[in-house]
């Protein structure tokens, strides 16, 4: 069997074909029709033209279709294309033309936008509308949505097309995820799916607690695993229009067989979670740090006198990337159940460190153990010694991305060599402790320069977490006639807490040096993220600006 996801997955609906797949609300798929419905869908790709290499867009929010159709391009060695739900237009004509799409599954919530580019988007050949009563997102309409001229209903083409047959696949095809970065345009960074799979496999089998098997042995290995009542039920609770969601959320747990459970509303909903999680008994859920883990803890809060209270007691391990997780976030989840939280420090274009927190060994914030081929650089390519108090570049070795799609430059100066050996330089920055741990210093770009002295908001933004009337805070430079940049931040409260920002801050300089603590910090009701938890610093900063302009 070839290193191929589409070949794995076949082969397991082979094997497992009666254990379900996907889940979302009362729509439930076994890997049977997962596979099935899969390959009709790519039935319509091959007949409109499409081949491999071809990219297919997608513009879902999480749901069965969305898998469905990412394994439909993988079927036909086609290159699935991640496109951020939020996007308006002209993003997603970017994203279109960019990538060279060539079909676009969409969802009806989403059809105005789809309708207002389409005839700008002259490499698209099949648009796909997924209803909203089959998609996640449901408006709760029953009857179906109109179409966008032009498309033609997901549900019907599943119906009417025989499925494509199988084909020989590489190791070599072509995997893509678009990330948005902290500067620029969106960009694809492009793996190799034989990498991937092999990468995914070696972080999945060792938590059910075996080794890797041969890809040929696999298919029957699950099956026994199954049996055994070991097998991987996963809930990404964060989009799948990110790596977060998509690859530790399913795709991985999808490489040993597990039933992937998404989340109906379109938006975060912690109540929704729990009540999912006492329904369908994860042994994993995915989650984005303290954005998601707080919500979770105020609904457990609230939940204290519920009859009958929510059974958390499946979950073995919760898994987070992308957005700090805080120490003391963590020490309360733990209250709640015995799980092991695994805090994974990486970014789309490579994996870097974990920290792996339980009971009785909480560690520190923001503090990984290095991945075994991650390495730390200076500007100049010196590598950082362990206890040298020096920082520099997190480089991450092993599965190293080709390179970002049609952006040559940017390509050569994220991924390159050093003595020999080919790192991923996403731009984080961070110093190597005396026993060998990194500690997480922030991204490079959002970097704060002030009189002289380098500030990472993600330290600051830390320290002004730890106040316990403090929900969510993100931190920025803005322009300073003195000091170059100043340091400044944006605060929202914990529901039902009153503070002030000078309290606050007072707050923060005993945590911090002085030359880190915000010079002003804002309460605001809300601390704008991204769906996937992420910072958004354009937000923040203005609004920041505008509030200190108007006085």
């Amino acid at each position: 069997m070839e290193l191929s996801f589409a070949t794995l997955w076949e082969a397991l609906a082979d094997e497992i074909g009666d254990q379900e797949a996907v889940v979302t609300g009362e729509s439930r798929r076994t890997w049977t029709e997962y596979e099935d419905r899969s390959a009709r869908l790519a039935g319509a790709f091959v007949e409109a033209g499409l081949g491999p290499d071809s990219k297919v867009g997608l513009y879902l929010l999480n749901g069965n279709e969305y898998l469905e159709s990412q394994f439909a391009s993988m079927k036909i060695r086609g290159v699935p294309v991640n496109i951020n739900y939020r996007y308006l237009d002209d993003e997603l004509l970017y994203l279109l033309e960019n990538s060279d799409a060539e079909a676009l599954v969409f969802h009806s919530s989403l059809a105005e936008r789809v309708a207002r580019v389409k005839d700008r988007a002259k490499g698209v050949r099949l648009w796909i509308q997924v209803d909203n009563a089959n998609g996640s997102g449901s408006s709760g309409n029953s009857d179906p949505d109109e179409l966008v001229p032009g498309a033609v209903a997901y549900e019907e083409v599943v119906a009417k097309f025989d499925p494509a047959k199988p084909i020989t696949r590489s190791a070599s095809d072509l995997y893509m995820l678009y990330t948005g970065g902290t500067t620029g345009m969106p960009k694809g960074v492009m793996y190799e799916t034989g990498g991937m799979l092999r990468g995914f496999m070696g972080l999945i089998f060792p938590l059910v607690g075996m080794g890797v098997p041969a890809i040929d042995e696999l298919p029957k290995t699950v099956a026994g695993l199954i049996s055994e009542g070991r097998g991987v039920v996963s809930i990404p609770t964060c989009p799948l229009m990110h790596g977060t969601g998509m690859w530790l959320g399913a795709m991985i747990p999808h490489c040993i067989g597990g039933r992937v459970v998404m989340l109906e509303a379109p938006s975060f909903k912690a109540t929704e979670l729990l009540e999912t999680v006492s329904r369908e008994r994860p042994t994993q859920i995915v989650i984005v740090g303290d954005a998601f883990a707080k919500p979770i803890l105020a609904a457990l809060d609230e939940s204290r006198d519920r009859k009958p209270p929510f059974d958390l007691s499946s979950i073995q391990y919760m898994v987070s990337s992308g957005v700090m997780w805080t120490r003391e976030v963590k020490q309360a989840l733990l209250e709640w159940g015995d799980f092991t939280l695994i805090d994974a420090m990486g970014s789309t274009e490579g994996s870097m460190g974990t920290q792996v927190t339980t009971r009785g060994n909480v560690g520190e914030t923001a503090k990984f153990t290095l991945g075994a081929e991650t390495k730390v650089f200076t500007e100049d390519d010196r590598e950082v010694q362990p206890g040298s108090g020096e920082s520099g570049m997190v480089a991450a070795g092993g599965d190293v991305p080709i390179g970002y799609y049609k952006d040559e430059a940017k390509s050569e100066a994220t991924f390159r060599e050093i003595n020999g050996v080919r790192y991923s330089f996403p731009g984080d920055w961070a110093r190597i402790e005396a026993d060998g741990t990194l500690t997480l210093l922030g991204r490079g770009s959002n970097c704060i320069n002030t009189a002289g002295e380098k500030v990472y908001p993600e330290e600051v933004e830390e320290a002004v977490k730890a106040h316990d009337d403090v929900f969510d805070c993100l931190v920025v430079g803005v322009e300073d006639e003195k000091f170059g940049q100043r340091v400044t931040g944006v605060v929202s409260l914990q529901p039902g807490r009153e503070s002030k920002a000078e309290i606050l801050r007072e707050f923060t300089k005993t945590k911090l040096a002085g030359y880190k603590v915000p010079k002003q910090l804002v309460i605001v009701e809300r601390v704008e993220r991204a769906p996937n938890g992420k910072a958004d610093y354009k937000w923040a900063r203005n609004t920041i600006e505008e509030l200190l302009a108007s006085g």
